[in-house]
């Protein structure tokens, strides 16, 4: 590790810090993609205030010499609870950016799930140890569907997650004031952006340029996608709009490994994922990037845990402390995926950012568990929290 990356490392504390060493490191389109939330930012402070509304009840006088986070998720045996959730173009967060987190991921042993969205290629990060879950937006014809899912099958893949609710792009006011588009239109703002962050220039974008032509949207289909600059391509977001649930159930007959379903908030939802057979739920309004005013993962978690017990329950959306993780695993979630601040990591100190920003996030989960008088993660239950009402005394919420 060189100087500088060091230098990097040593002033970040945690996973807010990084947010703040980003928005400096990347042009201003490139930051407004991952910083992006839904027209007025409801559903972004509906996930924060969600963790608000529970309280911990620790116990005393408790021996946490030594406290175990390992977790148990399809067979594997991870290090930590959490993982690092799909991002879309993180390869111009940073050089080569999908391979960048897939080996942090490896290194510290938590799983990375790759985003459809993607600049490199799925099969060279398949190719990374332990690089085996892969998001997909489903094409909108059968055909498409198939194709795809043999694709990510020949790459490798064993773990196939399909996001459910993407039948329109989200509104893109807020994406039009960063000046980001997709695909980029090339502008002579776009080039100003651009020199503004010489680091990002020289190092991300003109040494991809380089090493590996113009970056595409290389995973959305079977086949390679548009440029990410391009004043005449476009991405295809049409045909999505008539899904329903029968698409659900051509996956599972097309798809012969675990099949998860990510972006379900309605527990009438998660009833009927589970009755098309999948393996696994994420529970997720997608970091409050898509439907402003919606309610908080965190919320509803309780009740689809109630509804749905005997497949995983994940979620994501929001997480910044380990406190954040730690009342998830309380009200029942078995694993929870962390998105923007890897991204950020990756941004600021590349490899050595995201392995950092997870020794963080771990350090956090154990020092609280420690005072929380908890030494492993199954001791993790709703009896440690109180939930706090605006207005009322807190209150126990055991069952």
């Amino acid at each position: 590790m060189n100087f500088w990356t060091h230098k990097k490392l040593a002033s970040i504390h945690n996973l807010h810090d990084v947010e703040r060493l980003a928005r400096r490191k990347l042009p201003r389109p490139i930051f407004g993609y991952i910083d992006h939330v839904a027209e007025d930012g409801r559903t972004q402070r509906a996930n924060l205030s969600a963790f608000d509304e529970y309280l911990f009840l620790p116990k005393a006088f408790v021996n946490v010499s030594q406290i175990d986070l390992h977790t148990e998720l399809y067979g594997k045996r991870y290090a930590v609870p959490f993982g690092i959730a799909p991002m879309g173009i993180s390869a111009l967060s940073t050089y080569q950016g999908d391979l960048v987190l897939a080996r942090a991921a490896a290194r510290r042993n938590l799983p990375m799930i790759m985003s459809g969205s993607s600049l490199v290629p799925m099969e060279e990060v398949a190719k990374v140890e332990g690089a085996d879950w892969f998001q997909a937006y489903l094409p909108g014809t059968p055909e498409g569907i198939e194709a795809l899912l043999a694709r990510i099958q020949r790459a490798g893949f064993k773990k196939l997650v399909v996001t459910l609710d993407y039948p329109v792009p989200p509104n893109p006011d807020n994406f039009r004031r960063s000046g980001f588009t997709s695909p980029l239109e090339p502008s002579l703002r776009l080039a100003f952006d651009g020199l503004l962050r010489p680091g990002w220039l020289c190092n991300t974008f003109l040494r991809t340029l380089w090493n590996h032509g113009m970056p595409h949207f290389e995973n959305n289909h079977a086949e390679r996608g548009a440029p990410v600059i391009s004043r005449q391509a476009a991405r295809d977001f049409s045909g999505r709009r008539h899904f329903d649930w029968g698409y659900l159930d051509l996956v599972r007959r097309l798809w012969p490994d675990t099949l998860i379903v990510k972006g379900v908030l309605n527990p009438d939802d998660a009833v009927r994922a589970q009755q098309a057979g999948v393996d696994g739920i994420i529970l997720s309004n997608h970091g409050a990037r898509q439907l402003d005013c919606t309610i908080s993962p965190l919320q509803v978690l309780p009740e689809i845990k109630r509804r749905v017990s005997d497949i995983p329950i994940m979620i994501d959306s929001g997480f910044r402390r380990g406190t954040d993780v730690i009342k998830a695993l309380a009200l029942g979630a078995d694993f929870v995926f962390v998105g923007r601040p890897f991204n950020y990591a990756a941004a600021v100190a590349g490899q050595a950012g995201v392995e950092h920003v997870a020794d963080l996030l771990q350090r956090e989960i154990e020092r609280n568990m420690a005072l929380l008088g908890l030494t492993s993660l199954a001791q993790l239950d709703r009896s440690c929290l109180y939930q706090a009402t605006a207005g009322e005394e807190p209150r126990s919420i055991a069952t």
